[in-house]
């Protein structure tokens, strides 16, 4: 998509892409998707997922549908961006109103800013661990530069915008998925197929617990986001293209990644536990000394792929919940945040893991009731958007349209009662309505299966789409 051209920083924020800007073929989109989740983080989601009781089978199953089924919603959000040439959290003021989608921008701006600081804690953390085992440090002074060149890429490329970033993942693309492979060789006599095959089964409540924690963790973190690329494909491009690409270029690294990573977890109880501390510098303990610099790379390289897209995203939804700067100045404002938020993680933060999970479910709650709601409105429109009418309280799509707005807040709040978070203790008075639903309340069988997560988007959906009449009106206008 990027062509030959001179690398500059992106003026478009919110703007609607021209159609001399509007190029390349959806399988361009596999490089931004690939990049952003062949992070070694991967690896870890294997221990987290091992994390709630069941057997490696269980786990295999949650992660092939959790993953597959997660990042196939963005594909489908994805169409939304080669029919309108906008931002994602723009394009859902079709649904939402032009400024009543000011809430869902503002918990779109909450959630990429949250991974793109933990992406950036996780990069400094197992830069630290490098360090130490080569004897270089390791310390307080590691952390601090590891974050200070770890934050400049980051947000460097989040300021240049769409170019540099799709030139950026191509690059890690390629040296991540060489380096993986060379220390998935490495690390594969570590694997002990008697004791993974010897993890006890978990209960079907696990099961889901598992399958919804997956789901949060990988598509749903990206849906918000889903749109963002695609809107400089041509409006001619395949639908279809954009569906699979997206999909395909999202979730094969960390389908691979996860198996790998289920393999080393069940083989060793003192790995599982350590990746709950450092979820990517656990990961160092198996490899030779002279592969941890390389490791270093791969490790730095994929979380920043990760970071680099959330922080254009989240620029994005700011500038869509009301902020009136410059695109490249609302990146700018995302990264002092996420070096805030960064420090607090690692100097002050604890153990990450329960931290990690309370953040994932509670913002996927309402994550998942907005995405119900873009999908069903996706699925309903048949023709392009009206694009200059996103921009018009009195244009078609309404101004503040409270029917959707009220829809997310009661999802929300339904799938906050179905929740629980006990090891974030910030977080403990969720999952309210699972003694009244009959769910055995927060210490039953179905306290940690996430419910809401999965009632909240089929909520939004369903409701959604009794709205035809609405969508209908508003492209025949």
């Amino acid at each position: 998509m990027t062509g030959s051209r001179k690398l500059e920083v992106e003026t478009n924020g919110l703007d609607v892409i021209d159609d001399a800007e509007r190029r390349g073929t959806p399988r361009q989109l596999f490089w931004p998707w690939f990049g952003a989740n062949v992070s070694v983080l991967g690896l870890s989601y294997g221990s987290f997922t091992l994390g709630f009781g069941i057997s490696f089978w269980q786990a295999l199953i949650a992660g092939v549908v959790g993953i597959l089924f997660s990042f196939l919603l963005c594909g489908f959000i994805a169409i939304a961006g080669k029919r309108g040439s906008a931002p994602t959290m723009l394009l859902s003021r079709a649904a939402f109103g032009v400024r009543g989608n000011r809430l869902p921008s503002a918990i779109s701006w909450l959630l990429t800013v949250g991974w793109e600081t933990v992406l950036t804690a996780l990069a400094t953390l197992a830069t630290a661990t490098v360090f130490e085992r080569l004897g270089w440090g390791g310390g307080t002074p590691t952390k601090v530069v590891a974050l200070v060149v770890v934050a400049a890429l980051t947000v460097a490329a989040g300021v240049l915008g769409f170019d540099a970033i799709m030139r950026l993942q191509t690059w890690i693309t390629w040296i991540t998925g060489v380096l993986t492979v060379v220390y998935v060789v490495l690390v594969a006599g570590d694997v002990h197929w008697d004791a993974v095959r010897a993890l006890p089964s978990g209960s079907p409540q696990q099961w889901v617990g598992s399958l919804v924690f997956l789901m949060t963790g990988f598509g749903l973190g990206w849906v918000n986001a889903a749109a963002d690329y695609s809107r400089y494909l041509p409006r001619s491009s395949s639908s279809r293209g954009v569906v699979g690409w997206t999909a395909f270029g999202a979730s094969v690294a960390p389908l691979v990644l996860l198996v790998f990573g289920l393999l080393l977890a069940g083989s060793s109880p003192d790995l599982n536990k350590a990746i709950a501390a450092d979820p990517i510098g656990a990961l160092t303990t198996l490899l030779p000394l002279w592969f941890l610099v390389p490791f270093a790379i791969v490790a730095v390289l994929g979380l920043v792929g990760g970071a680099v897209l959330d922080i254009y995203s989240s620029g994005l939804a700011l500038l869509s919940a009301g902020l009136r700067v410059p695109r490249p100045v609302a990146a700018l404002v995302d990264g002092v945040i996420m070096v805030l938020g960064t420090v607090y993680i690692v100097f002050f933060g604890g153990e990450f893991l329960g931290q990690f999970q309370g953040f994932l479910v509670t913002l996927g709650v309402p994550v998942a009731a907005w995405c119900g709601v873009m999908l069903a409105d996706v699925l309903l429109r048949h023709r392009d958007y009206a694009e200059q009418e996103l921009f018009d309280p009195a244009g078609r799509y309404g101004d503040v349209r409270v029917g959707p707005i009220a829809l997310v807040l009661v999802a929300t709040a339904l799938g906050w009662g179905l929740v629980t978070n006990t090891s974030a203790d910030w977080l403990k008075w969720q999952g309210y309505l699972l003694e009244p639903f009959g769910l055995g309340g927060r210490d039953g069988s179905w306290a940690f299966a996430n419910l809401g997560v999965l009632l909240a988007l089929v909520l939004g959906f369903a409701v959604t789409l009794l709205t035809r009449p609405r969508v209908r009106a508003q492209e025949a206008a």
